[in-house]
């Protein structure tokens, strides 16, 4: 079964070196996020992309999203920020928005799943920020089986997927409810799903700033 270990505000640094430990066994860990349990592996790491979906059973043409610690983080990851991007990394991060950025060319087709792009956060927890830029950027897809309800607690995660993943940390029950909202922000900003962050604030935002949110 995966190692259980304690995340919070005072115990993440002592979960670094196992982190670090598990991504450079080309392995997959679970995390806390403001939303769901996600799987973490590095986005370079070809290796361990391939065995993240293995433990998802996901299908390859569905994509996979990014945490970063830090917005400079982006650099490597995405190809250009487009300006609602901007208005709206500006106005929204960190927080549960997930932004669909053109992909940097070198990124693995595992991520991008040959659409181009790449769906990126920065989740509004203090200590996972610092794990993330100790650690470097990490997937975000939910920790769960592809087709089975997202999870919320380190206890189910471990039930579910603890023979599948090497490490968990534990940051108690997260908030579940929804998942992050998701913008594609190419060309006019489209609202792909609607979310933990409500839909009119970032209307109102992209508008003040002279762009129009489709659907």
């Amino acid at each position: 079964m995966a190692l259980l270990l304690p995340f919070t505000s005072t115990t993440w640094a002592s979960a670094v070196p196992d982190v670090q430990r598990v991504l450079a066994n080309h392995c997959v860990l679970a995390l806390p996020t403001e939303t769901f349990y996600g799987l973490g592996v590095r986005p370079t790491d070809e290796s361990a992309l391939q065995r993240l979906h293995r433990v998802k059973g996901r299908p390859s043409d569905k994509a996979i999203l990014l945490l970063i610690g830090r917005r400079d983080q982006l650099s490597g990851l995405v190809a250009s920020i487009p300006p609602a991007a901007a208005v709206l990394m500006d106005r929204f991060w960190p927080g549960p928005l997930t932004l669909i950025f053109p992909a940097a060319p070198e990124l693995s087709l595992l991520l991008t799943a040959g659409t181009g792009t790449i769906g990126v956060r920065l989740p509004p927890i203090p200590h996972l920020q610092e794990l993330l830029h100790v650690v470097g950027p990490l997937t975000g897809t939910s920790a769960n089986r592809s087709s089975e309800p997202p999870l919320d607690a380190a206890d189910d995660v471990q039930r579910a997927l603890g023979a599948d993943v090497d490490l968990i940390l534990d940051g108690g029950r997260t908030p579940g409810g929804s998942a992050s909202t998701l913008v594609d922000t190419r060309g006019t900003p489209r609202l792909l799903r609607p979310g933990a962050l409500p839909t009119e604030p970032v209307r109102a935002a992209l508008a003040a700033a002279g762009y129009a949110l489709s659907s």
